[in-house]
C-alpha cells in the first residue's frame, strides 16, 4: 500500500472514531433522536440534489431507511446518550460477526471454524462488559446490540439490491429515514427545536460532523481506496475504530477506563479480527500486489 493511501486509511478511521465524541458532545445539548434527524436532513440537503434511483433501488432502500436509518443510527446515539463513546464503539463493533451470522443462516453462506471461533470470541466480550460500570443497565446494552443488528440486517439487504453508487445511498437513506425518525423524536421526546435553537457550538458540531465529517467525506475516501485495494486489505483497519474511539473518548471526554471494559473491548475487536481478515489473501498481496489489486473488492 502507498504510503499516502495508508495515512488515508487512518484519517478515515479516525473520523469515524472521533464521530462518537462528536455525538456526545451534540447530546449535552440535543435530544438523541432529533439529533439524528437533523443528521439526516444535513446528508439529504447535501446529496440528494446530485443523485437519482430507480424505481427498482429505491424499493431496497425504503427498508434500508428503516434498518440502517432507524435501527443503526437511531438507537446508536439513544444508547452512546446513557453510555461513554468508547463502550458505545466496542458493543456496535458486533454488526459485523452479526451480519456473518445472519448470513449464514439466510442467505446459506458457509462459515469456517476459525470464523465460528472468532464470532464466540467477539460475543464473550460483550459478557465481559456487562460488568463495565460505563453501561448503567441491561437496556442501556440492549439498544447498542440493536444498533448492531440494524447495521448488519442493512448488510444483507444491501446484499440483495441492484447496485447503487454509496454517496447515492447515503443520501436516499437519510432522505427516506427523516420521516421515520421525525415521527419517533415527536411521539419519544419534547421541545426539541428549544432545544436546537439554545444550543451551543456542540450541539451544532455534533450534527455537521456526524453528516458530513464521518458520513459523506469518510465514506467517500473509503470507497475510493476499496477501488485501489483489495477489500481484505482494508476491512481490517476498520478495527481500529472502536480502540481510537475509546482513547479519544479518555483524553478529549474525560471517560474512564476500568478492567471489565479493557478486557471486553480486547475480546470484541480481537473476535471480529478473527472472523473477518483473510490471511491467505494478505499474504498473496504481499507476494503479489499488482495482481491482487487488480481483483474486484
Amino acid at each position: 500500500m502507498a504510503l499516502r493511501h495508508f495515512f488515508l486509511v487512518l484519517l478515515v478511521v479516525s473520523l469515524w472514531a472521533f464521530n462518537n465524541v462528536a455525538i456526545k458532545w451534540g447530546l449535552l445539548d440535543l435530544p438523541p433522536l432529533f439529533m439524528t434527524c437533523m443528521r439526516f436532513v444535513v446528508v439529504a440537503i447535501l446529496l440528494i440534489p446530485f443523485t437519482r434511483v430507480t424505481r427498482e433501488q429505491l424499493r431496497y432502500l425504503l427498508p434500508l431507511a428503516f434498518t440502517f436509518g432507524f435501527l443503526h443510527f437511531s438507537l446508536l446515539f439513544v444508547g452512546i446518550n446513557y453510555t461513554d463513546a468508547g463502550t458505545g464503539a466496542i458493543v456496535v463493533q458486533l454488526g459485523t460477526p452479526f451480519a456473518m451470522l445472519l448470513a449464514m443462516l439466510i442467505l446459506k453462506e458457509k462459515l469456517t471454524l476459525i470464523q465460528v471461533l472468532g464470532i464466540a470470541i467477539s460475543l464473550s466480550g460483550v459478557a465481559v462488559l456487562t460488568g463495565s460500570p460505563t453501561i448503567p443497565s441491561g437496556w442501556v446494552l440492549c439498544l447498542l446490540l440493536s444498533s448492531a443488528a440494524g447495521w448488519a440486517i442493512s448488510n444483507l439487504i444491501v446484499k440483495k439490491s441492484p447496485p447503487i453508487k454509496p454517496l447515492t445511498m447515503t443520501g436516499w437513506i437519510s432522505f427516506l429515514a427523516i420521516p421515520i425518525v421525525g415521527l419517533a423524536s415527536y411521539l419519544l421526546e419534547a421541545d426539541q427545536f428549544s432545544a436546537l435553537s439554545h444550543s451551543s457550538w456542540r450541539g451544532w458540531f455534533g450534527i455537521l460532523y456526524s453528516a458530513i465529517g464521518s458520513s459523506i467525506i469518510a465514506y467517500s475516501l473509503w470507497y475510493a481506496l476499496l477501488k485501489q485495494y483489495n477489500v481484505n486489505l482494508i476491512m481490517p483497519y476498520s478495527l481500529l475504530t472502536p480502540v481510537l474511539a475509546v482513547t479519544m473518548g479518555i483524553v478529549v471526554l474525560g471517560d474512564s477506563m476500568n478492567t471489565f471494559k479493557a478486557i471486553g473491548a480486547l475480546l470484541v475487536i480481537a473476535g471480529t479480527a478473527i472472523s473477518v481478515i483473510n490471511l491467505r489473501s494478505i499474504r498473496m498481496h504481499a507476494r503479489f500486489p499488482r495482481l491482487s489489486r487488480r481483483r474486484k473488492p
